[in-house]
């Protein structure tokens, strides 16, 4: 199929929002986790997403330690 043959867009795309469901935490939750497609996803921020590899959470804490000093300095 090439672009031709497809219809116009008839309507804006929507955006679906994701709040972290941490507690009194405001960030966009873009990291979801669902154990099934009958249960519904739930969604959290980075820091708080709690299926993180050791790997990402060290790269994370390397982060923030980075961004700590960084204030520090400055």
């Amino acid at each position: 199929m090439s672009d031709t043959d497809k219809p116009p867009l008839t309507k804006a795309p929507e955006m679906h929002v994701h709040y972290c469901e941490q507690k009194d935490c405001k960030e966009w939750g873009g990291w979801g986790n669902s154990p099934s497609p009958a249960v519904a996803t739930r969604w959290w921020c980075f820091e708080h997403f709690p299926h993180k590899s050791n790997e990402q959470e060290q790269a994370y804490r390397r982060k923030l330690d980075a961004a700590e000093r960084e204030k520090i300095i400055q």
